[in-house]
């Protein structure tokens, strides 16, 4: 059984990692990255072209960190692949060891490093979530039967700070009934306004694992609120980066992440740590959020 999936029915308190392929065949620091909080979270996600930026597959760097006894979350995206390949790559991932399905729809390629690129969008996220669980029956898509079948624990995402909110708990209810068995988030930056979207989210009775980003910077975070869609980092935090000189911005960031973390617990089943290459600080986050891992 997934590790993920065991701690949730436990209602342990969950913290998985993230790591980006990339961009050529030089993989094995990140590998490495991954190894080096192995002990610390229960499983790590590897990036699907992230951001359409092309990339080495998540379905191969997946299999490596499998063979390197860390437990991958293999997230897909409907955007470069069509129902057959989305398909015939679960059937791959399941025969690779891999367990764990984060599925998405994936960002439009006009927003990444070949705009020229053709999208393929046939199916979104919850048509995809539909597939996996009828492979997970023993049926492709079409119905037709297979010869041997996955057990994918699968998850879906949700933005916590969209406005407005009722578009994203009706897709959350859809992905639930569609097969999501877990969430991840966006990143959450205020706890007050997490916890406005948990009282609304907890009637699906899906465990939700909040998504803490690092901050680097600055103008990190003030990018993110001219950029990124759903995500707000709160002016106090801003100010507190902008007052913290260059030496001490991974020691500000640890604080920063532990803190948030101390206040999202009581409201979900887990975090998510997305510390963009700075991997080394996650044994500093976890101890000092006390979450005794």
């Amino acid at each position: 059984m997934s590790s993920l999936k065991e701690n949730l029915a436990k209602e342990n308190f969950v913290v998985t990692g993230e790591i980006g392929p990339p961009k050529g065949t030089h993989i094995e620091k990140y590998i490495e990255k991954a190894v080096l909080i192995k002990e610390k979270v229960v499983a790590a996600n590897v990036t699907d072209l992230q951001s359409a930026v092309m990339r080495v597959g998540s379905l191969a760097t997946c299999h490596l960190l499998h063979a390197k006894g860390v437990e991958p979350i293999y997230q897909l995206t409907c955007r470069d692949r069509n129902r057959l390949a989305l398909q015939s790559d679960l059937l791959s991932a399941w025969i690779l060891g891999i367990e764990n399905v984060l599925c998405l729809t994936g960002d439009h390629p006009s927003l990444g490093d070949h705009p020229q690129a053709k999208p393929v969008f046939d199916f979104d996220s919850v048509q995809l979530l539909k597939a996996a669980t009828s492979l997970n029956s023993g049926k492709d898509f079409s119905g037709h039967n297979l010869e041997g079948s996955p057990n994918f624990f699968l998850g879906a995402v949700v933005s916590p700070g969209a406005d407005p909110l009722e578009p994203q708990l009706i897709k959350m209810r859809k992905k639930v009934e569609a097969g999501a068995k877990f969430f991840q988030t966006q990143a959450v930056y205020d706890a007050e306004n997490f916890g406005k979207f948990i009282n609304k989210a907890n009637r699906l009775h899906v465990p939700i694992i909040a998504g803490i980003v690092i901050l680097k910077s600055a103008e990190m975070a003030k990018y993110m609120n001219e950029k990124l869609s759903g995500i707000t980092v709160p002016d106090n935090l801003i100010e507190e980066m902008e007052k913290t000189g260059k030496p001490d911005l991974k020691k500000k960031a640890v604080e920063i992440a532990a803190r948030l973390i101390r206040q999202v617990k009581p409201l979900c089943q887990g975090v998510h740590l997305m510390t963009l290459g700075w991997e080394d600080l996650v044994p500093k986050i976890i101890k000092e959020a006390d979450l005794g891992n």
